[in-house]
């Protein structure tokens, strides 16, 4: 930049900045995400260091966060509640250490570290023991008085079992995740504004008007350290201080530690990298600070930040970017997820070019289109996805919409039709025994267990079939040759021949089992028997209207449209043509109906081991007969059936005089029942 531009550009960066501190901190509404907010900072915070004749008090560089907003009355605080600067990679974490070092004339530092909560930062004020007001941060010196709406935050103690005159603790209001995600549920229900992550949606909670609102929203508190006092016991540490947070009952993380020297700092930031995912709260990095109180002191303060800490910030996870394209993806299930294609943007630490839109009712709510300026988020190993639409940027004309099933009326894939069944959010191929997209999973439910139960045609076998090219659909499994099963990774002749014995074996099935096999969306193995059992015949159920399968039990219309679509694929039909073809049979019987008898209806509970019987083999006899299994013991309970080993459920059948089972007995009821 030519040394004449710098004024300019300053000027151009310091309004730029201030509008959106206006839009973060005054409207809860950011505009940007955080890496760019931090991006334009660095930038002003460089000009400003290399041409410091142009630093002025009214630098955003000079303040810490917004003017309080003046629906708000304003508290002014006992102590500055100063901001942390950051730290963006491990070279600046060094630097810090090395001042820090230098400053105590130390060749090693203890620190204490904590996650670096995604929330609002606030101060309690409490005297004697009783809480008494609590302000917003602000503008680092005055906060807004936000009194009524902290008290509605259950995590924050009314009282505090300590006679210390004055004790302002400090902390961060956020949004748990569970909550967040409860929230814009709710939003959506109402067909409100949804908030766009938690961090802005606690920010929104805490400072509504009306408390009745900030109670709705499940707000949380953590504390992370303490500001004024006044007959506050004196400790040495930081750590020290938690510890007494802790014990007088107020929220602390458990995530803190206490590490020594650099190694310590980078292992523990390394650490909550890889934990941030699994929390149940968003973290944008973490804090290091001097663990010695006396050492605090000793360093103390530059304009707007302590010396002894330093935030060190976790790679944006959000970032601003177009969409080129919209296009869809085939899952293993069939569902066609709406993908948008992206100019490249670095978020996560990874370059973007992809992120999900989830399905239509998505695309619809937050009204993306190709060509729109879009917010991305990348947490953790999620997958990427659309945000929100910065709608200012749409371009003109406005695109059109996308429509999924208008743009994809058959699969991009196999070519079968695609339909979105009532009730369901995602669209689907009905091509599911001969779509290449849900080939492996197809392969695999066709052979479980409770299907044609092929042992030893698992994950990585079938991985090598069907990225050889071996088999196309579940019919080829019957045209495996010796050879070609012996050829194969982690495969000798042993195993080859017995995987053939199992696909031969696997020839003579059930008529329930096959409709099970087949894979058909909602047609679980409880609605396979009752469509077997009703229809007789696979003929009969292939030509059975949406009338006649409402008829069967447990059969609504959303099963029986979803039966129906996939017995109307040509590619389904040929596939069960060449099944057939291939040898694999079942006995039908015409018209056959549920068992009338005693177990009709019965409810039966499994506990324990049984001596001949596995649990499945158990379930299987029960159901044929009419019964039906359930997971708990309850006084609907019909039968117990208890085997060695059998616990809570066997006392509590005894506690409610149940009628109880042992193998020998349910088998002989079984016969009973069946002709």
């Amino acid at each position: 930049m030519a040394l004449s531009e710098v004024p300019s550009r300053v000027h151009a960066l310091r309004k730029e900045i201030e509008h959106h501190n206006y839009q973060y901190y005054v409207l809860d509404a950011p505009s940007i995400p955080d890496a760019e907010y931090d991006r334009l900072w660095r930038e002003l915070q460089t000009l400003e260091a290399a041409h410091p004749e142009l630093v002025s008090a009214d630098s955003p560089t000079q303040r810490v966060g917004a003017a309080p907003l003046a629906a708000f009355s304003q508290i002014t605080h006992r102590q500055a509640m100063l901001s942390l600067n950051n730290a963006f990679g491990d070279a600046e974490v060094t630097a810090f250490d090395k001042r820090v070092r230098e400053g105590l004339g130390r060749e090693e530092v203890e620190y204490a570290v904590e996650p670096k909560f995604d929330g609002l930062a606030i101060s309690l004020i409490y005297e004697k023991g009783r809480l008494v007001c609590g302000a917003t941060r602000g503008d680092g010196n005055t906060g807004e008085d936000v009194s009524t709406n902290l008290r509605t935050i259950k995590a924050i103690p009314l009282h505090l079992d300590t006679e210390a005159d004055l004790l302002e603790v400090r902390g961060e209001v956020l949004m748990l995740r569970r909550d967040f995600e409860r929230l814009n549920e709710a939003q959506r229900a109402r067909g409100e504004k949804e908030f766009v992550n938690p961090r802005n949606a606690a920010a929104g909670s805490l400072r509504q008007l009306d408390s009745k609102v900030t109670a709705e929203r499940r707000l949380h508190f953590f504390v992370y350290g303490i500001g004024a006092s006044e007959g506050w016991p004196t400790v040495d540490t930081h750590d020290a201080v938690m510890h007494r947070l802790a014990a007088l009952r107020l929220p602390v993380s458990t995530e803190r530690a206490v590490v020594r020297g650099l190694p310590g700092l980078l292992d523990f930031y390394r650490l909550m990298g890889a934990r941030r995912s699994t929390l149940p709260f968003d973290i944008d990095g973490v804090v290091y600070k001097v663990n010695r109180l006396a050492d605090q002191t000793r360093l103390g303060f530059v304009s707007r930040a302590p010396r002894f800490a330093i935030a060190h910030k976790f790679p944006a996870e959000e970032a601003l970017t177009t969409i080129q394209d919209i296009q869809v993806q085939v899952g293993r299930t069939g569902a066609l997820t709406p993908v948008a294609h992206l100019a490249p943007v670095f978020v996560g630490g990874v370059t973007v070019t992809h992120a999900t839109l989830h399905n239509q009712d998505e695309i619809d709510r937050k009204d993306v289109r190709i060509g729109d300026t879009v917010f991305v988020r990348r947490a953790g190993d999620v997958i990427p996805e659309v945000v929100a639409v910065v709608r200012d940027k749409r371009p003109t004309p406005e695109p059109p919409r996308f429509d999924l099933l208008a743009q994809y009326p058959q699969c991009p894939v196999c070519g079968s039709h695609v339909v979105r069944l009532p009730d369901e959010v995602v669209a689907r191929c009905t091509g599911g025994l001969f779509c290449p997209a849900q080939r492996r999973c197809a392969l695999l439910h066709f052979a479980a267990r409770r299907a044609l139960d092929i042992e030893g045609l698992g994950d990585k076998l079938v991985d090598q079939l069907v990225e050889r090219g071996l088999v196309h659909t579940p019919a080829d499994l019957y045209s495996l040759r010796f050879s070609v099963l012996a050829g194969l990774d982690r495969m000798a002749e042993k195993s080859a021949a017995n995987l053939l014995a199992a696909i031969e074996k696997s020839q003579a099935t059930t008529l329930a089992r096959f409709i099970f096999a087949l894979g058909i969306r909602t047609v679980g193995e409880a609605t396979a028997r009752d469509l077997a059992r009703h229809f007789g015949t696979l003929d009969a159920l292939m030509a059975a209207d949406e009338q006649s399968l409402l008829l069967v039990h447990d059969v609504g219309p959303i099963v029986a449209q979803a039966i129906k679509q996939f017995f109307s694929e040509p590619h389904n039909l040929d596939v069960i043509k060449n099944l057939r073809s291939a040898g694999v049979h079942w006995p039908e019987v015409i018209h056959s109906q549920p068992s009338a008898g005693m177990l009709s209806g019965k409810s039966f509970v499994l506990t324990g081991t049984l001596p001949t019987l596995s649990r499945d083999e158990a379930k299987e006899k029960i159901e044929a007969a009419g019964g039906k299994i359930t997971g708990s013991v309850s006084k609907k309970t019909d039968f117990v059936v208890a085997g060695v080993e059998a616990g809570s459920k066997l006392a509590k059948a005894q506690t409610l005089g149940l009628t109880i089972l042992d193998e020998p007995a349910l088998l002989a009821l079984i016969e009973k029942e069946l002709p």
